[in-house]
């Protein structure tokens, strides 16, 4: 199972900078949870990593700066019996953060004015609204 995590196709995280702890897990198990180190911790430093680029680094601790502890990100998984899936899931999730973490940002919107049309059929229906609204109201006595 241990291995290196592929983030996308030209980033893959080494084997040896991630860092596995396990535990024991709460929830479904009977008594074997209380025998059994089933939640798993999956952290990489992701401050002094060697497989991002610089722009990639630093795109990534900009986005990931509120769930950073001293530069290192931590996913835990523990919703799973077996260790061997909670090993797994915990993969899957810091393989999706890190996607969304170095993905690049979307393109700038161009601004962009309506149209003469558009701004004379939007005054238009405005002002047939307000001629319904006026047709309604009742003339009181002066």
């Amino acid at each position: 199972m241990p291995g290196d995590l592929p983030v996308r196709a030209s980033l893959v995280i080494p084997e040896a900078e991630l860092r596995w702890r396990f535990s024991r897990s709460s929830g479904p198990g009977g008594q074997s949870v209380n025998t059994t180190d089933s939640r798993v911790e999956l952290s990489l430093d992701l401050a002094r990593t060697g497989a991002l680029s610089p722009v990639l680094k630093a795109r990534a601790l900009a986005r990931l700066a509120d769930r950073l502890v001293d530069g290192v990100i931590t996913v835990a998984a523990s919703e799973h019996r077996s260790q061997l899936q909670n090993r797994k899931a915990a993969e899957t999730r810091l393989a999706a953060l890190l996607r969304e973490a170095v993905a690049p940002p979307p393109r700038a919107r161009r601004a962009t004015r309506p149209s003469r049309a558009a701004v004379q059929r939007r005054l238009d229906t405005k002002k047939r609204r307000g001629e319904t609204k006026r047709l309604r109201r009742r003339d009181l006595p002066d």
